[in-house]
C-alpha cells in the first residue's frame, strides 16, 4: 500500500457540504420570500418621490416619470416636523431605557435571587403576557388622567417603562449566566446592586440589544396611546401627526403619508442594521436553560 493510499482524505468542510446538499429550490423559495418582504418598502420609497397625481395613477408606474421632493418639503416645512420627531424620540428613548434597566433588575431577581413568592410572581409575569393590551387600555387611561399626566410626554412614557415580555426575556438570559460569578462577587463583599451593575449587566449585551430594538420599535410606532393622551399639537408624535395631517376632509394625501412613513421607518432600520448581530445572538441565547 502506498503512502498516498494510507493518507486519509481530508473531510469536506461542514459548511461546504451543507451548501452542496441544500436543494436549489429552497434558495428559490427563500429568494421569492425576500422579494415579497422587500418589495413594499421599495414601493414606499419610490412612491414618496412621485407627485400626488402619479401616486394615484392607474395603472401604477413603478419608476416615477417625474421626480419631486414636494412631499418631503411639505413634511419638513409646512408641518411642525421637528417637534413631532423630538416628541417621538424622547418617548421612544425613555421607554427603551426604562425597559432595559427595570426589566433587567426584575429579570435578575427572578433568575438569581431567592425570596418568598418567587414562582408565583414569575407566573403572574407569564400570565400578563397573555392579556391583550386593549383590555387594560381604558383603566390605564383613567389612571393616567387621575394623576394629571394627560397631554404630557410623561403620560406616554410612564405606563410602558417596564413590560412582562422584557422581564421574561431578561430572566431567561440571566438564568443562563453562571452562578459562580455572583458567588465570587458576594465573597468579595459586593452588594446586590453592585453585582447587578458591575457583573450581570455587562454580560447582558445581546439580550439588552434585543430588548432595546424591540421596545424602541414598538414605542416609536405606537399610535393609539399617544393619540388618546396627546390633546394638543405640541405633544403629537410622528405617527399621530402623519395620520391627522395626511388625511384630509376630502381625500388622503398618499404621497405625504409615504414620505412620512419613510422618515418613520429610517431610524428603526438604521438601529436594526447596527445591532443585528447582537439581536440575533440574544434571541439565540435566550432559553439556553
Amino acid at each position: 500500500m502506498t503512502v498516498l493510499e494510507k493518507t486519509p482524505k481530508a473531510p469536506a468542510s461542514r459548511e461546504g457540504g451543507e451548501w452542496r446538499r441544500t436543494p436549489k429550490w429552497l434558495y428559490a423559495v427563500l429568494g421569492g420570500g425576500l422579494v415579497l418582504v422587500v418589495l413594499p418598502f421599495l414601493w414606499m420609497l419610490v412612491s414618496s418621490i412621485k407627485p400626488e397625481a402619479e401616486v394615484r395613477a392607474v395603472p401604477p408606474t413603478w419608476w416615477p416619470e417625474t421626480l419631486t421632493l414636494e412631499n418631503y418639503d411639505t413634511l419638513f416645512t409646512k408641518l411642525d416636523f421637528p417637534t413631532y420627531f423630538m416628541n417621538s424620540a424622547i418617548v421612544a428613548l425613555a421607554v427603551t431605557a426604562g425597559n432595559m434597566v427595570f426589566c433587567s433588575m426584575l429579570g435578575y431577581a427572578l433568575a438569581k435571587l431567592d425570596f418568598p413568592g418567587k414562582r408565583a410572581l414569575f407566573g403572574i409575569v407569564l400570565g400578563t403576557l397573555m392579556i391583550p393590551g386593549v383590555v387594560t387600555f381604558v383603566p390605564l387611561f383613567v389612571l393616567t388622567t387621575k394623576i394629571g399626566l394627560s397631554n404630557t410626554l410623561l403620560g406616554m412614557i410612564l405606563p410602558f417603562v417596564a413590560g412582562p415580555f422584557g422581564v421574561f426575556l431578561m430572566r431567561q438570559f440571566i438564568q443562563s449566566l453562571p452562578d459562580e460569578l455572583i458567588q465570587a462577587a458576594r465573597i468579595d463583599g459586593a452588594g446586590e446592586l453592585r453585582i447587578f451593575f458591575s457583573v450581570i449587566l455587562p454580560l447582558c449585551g445581546p439580550a439588552l440589544a434585543t430588548l432595546g430594538i424591540l421596545t424602541f420599535l414598538t414605542s416609536w410606532n405606537n399610535f393609539l396611546w399617544p393619540l388618546v393622551v396627546a390633546q394638543t399639537e405640541d405633544k403629537y408624535t410622528l405617527p399621530v401627526a402623519l395620520a391627522l395631517y395626511a388625511v384630509g376632509q376630502n381625500a388622503t394625501q398618499y404621497g405625504l403619508l409615504l414620505a412620512g412613513s419613510v422618515v418613520v421607518v429610517l431610524p428603526v432600520l438604521v438601529i436594526f442594521l447596527v445591532l443585528q448581530r447582537h439581536i440575533m445572538q440574544g434571541i439565540a441565547m435566550t432559553g439556553i436553560k
